[in-house]
């Protein structure tokens, strides 16, 4: 008697499962869509873009990381810390590590 009775429940929980995602089935979809369509570096921290071909006070300080009126101490840390990670003598590349110098190199030329 008990396992008829779980079996109708089982039934039961199965016709309203079907019956939940059929009627959902539709607003999901729309909702993929526009997700969709959100670009894939939207809520990245990092910037997404080339080098430009003259350093600029903007680029300098995306690449270091600062605000572009970051005090000289605030620079030189956040220097230290990405050629820690960029150096080519490790592994790094050089042209990655150029631009990190040359952003500091900007950006100390630019304060007083």
């Amino acid at each position: 008697m008990s396992s008829m009775i779980l079996a109708g429940l089982g039934l039961a929980a199965i016709g309203f499962g079907g019956r939940y995602a059929l009627r959902y089935a539709k607003n999901a979809e729309q909702i993929l869509k526009k997700v969709e369509n959100i670009p894939s570096g939207a809520f990245s921290k990092y910037y997404r873009g080339g080098f430009e071909q003259k350093m600029t006070k903007r680029e300098a300080s995306l690449i270091l990381g600062v605000s572009p009126t970051a005090s000289q101490a605030k620079i030189k840390q956040a220097h230290k810390r990405i050629m820690l990670l960029n150096h080519p003598d490790r592994g790094g590349s050089p042209l990655l590590a150029t631009k990190i110098n040359e952003a500091k190199d900007y950006l100390e030329s630019k304060k007083p």
